[in-house]
């Protein structure tokens, strides 16, 4: 497209085979949207460093329908088709569970589906598209609206979620956007402004993790199982070999910053956090040696929550942390994700997504 204009646009394309993707880009940022696959975000590149900020699976792609499953475990199922990138995963996060019957697999139902969508303004001042999406073990529909405006280095993020049973439903309900190289390296800081880590008690790979199995501890200097006190603003590198998974709680504001100070640059995203409390630090830095990692997938998320632990809805109702949503009710919430220039981290990115360096 014509850098100088500034203008935007919101095309289809295909990516693989398969795919049916949308393309949301103007002259600072392009965002390519996997609607056969969950409406997964599978590139969000920053144009001025012509750099995607999103991981990739080093198996690759592996659309829908292109190969046979042959796992009857769901978690095994879901990894074989998880190409990295950013999922919206709803109803249920993290492990398969059991709730009132009903069989919630692994990372719920929406990021394994095809969604529908409609590009409602296809570009010039801004370009924007409504992806859909209707669950099938549970009566909940899923409105994602995305938002791209000229000269601007954010995308804008409107969702609606109904519930068209006759009873009230419980869920979790988070953003899975996964970072990886050669965005992310050891020159990374992230920041967030939360009061307290609670680390996960089943670390999946205790001799690499930092952590210990469970506690709660004061954000961000972490004593470590080691005896080290770790500072985890800053990002391990790829040969430290680390594994760690985390709950950050008690936001003072709903916004986090990843800044490579080397390249300059850095991606945020800003929220509302009475809607998303928590966010899961995800941290699979080359420090798993099973499947599927083998020790070969340096990727970290940061990912933005209803609740918590990463263990499946029947946890997070255990832990209180479940939210709930009245039989034909509606519940609506917004963020914006922001590319910035930084050579030193963040001190704030304010609701409108301005960021305060």
């Amino acid at each position: 497209m014509d850098r100088s204009s500034g203008l935007c646009r919101a095309v289809e394309t295909r990516t693989g085979r398969l795919t049916r993707t949308v393309v949301l880009e103007n002259d600072l940022l392009r965002c390519s949207v996997l609607a056969d696959k969950g409406a997964d975000i599978y590139e969000l590149r920053y144009k001025p460093r012509d750099l995607d900020v999103l991981w990739k699976a080093p198996w690759g792609l592996k659309e829908l329908g292109s190969f046979a499953p042959s796992a009857a475990d769901s978690q095994v199922a879901w990894l074989d088709h998880y190409e990295g990138g950013w999922q919206e995963i709803f109803p249920s996060g993290g492990g398969p569970c059991t709730v009132d019957g009903i069989e919630y697999p692994f990372h719920g139902e929406v990021s394994t589906v095809p969604w529908d969508y409609e590009i409602l303004e296809s570009g010039g001042e801004r370009a924007r598209v409504r992806f859909s999406v209707a669950t099938t073990r549970t009566p909940f529909r899923l409105e994602r609206t995305m938002t791209l405006a000229k000269g601007e280095s954010s995308l804008f993020f409107e969702e609606r979620l109904t519930n068209d049973g006759a009873l009230a439903m419980d869920y979790m309900w988070g953003h899975h956007p996964a970072f990886g190289a050669p965005f992310l390296s050891e020159s990374c800081r992230l920041d967030v402004p939360a009061r307290h880590l609670i680390a996960d008690a089943t670390q999946s790979d205790p001799p690499r993790s930092w952590l210990p199995n469970g506690g709660q501890f004061s954000w961000p200097e972490v004593p470590g199982r080691d005896g080290k006190s770790r500072d985890l603003r800053q990002i391990p590198g790829p040969t430290e070999r680390v594994n760690n998974l985390a709950y950050l709680t008690g936001l003072d504001e709903g916004w986090y910053a990843l800044t490579n100070r080397d390249l300059g640059f850095g991606v945020g995203l800003v929220w509302q956090p009475e809607f998303f409390p928590c966010v899961w630090l995800w941290q699979e830095l080359n420090g798993s040696f099973g499947y599927p990692w083998y020790g070969r997938a340096y990727v970290m998320g940061v990912e933005i929550w209803t609740s918590w632990p990463g263990h499946g809805l029947s946890a997070a109702r255990e832990q209180g942390t479940a939210r709930q949503i009245a039989s034909g009710a509606t519940e609506a919430t917004s963020f914006r994700v922001v590319f910035y220039e930084s050579q030193a981290g963040v001190r704030r990115i304010d609701p409108t997504g301005r960021v305060e360096l």
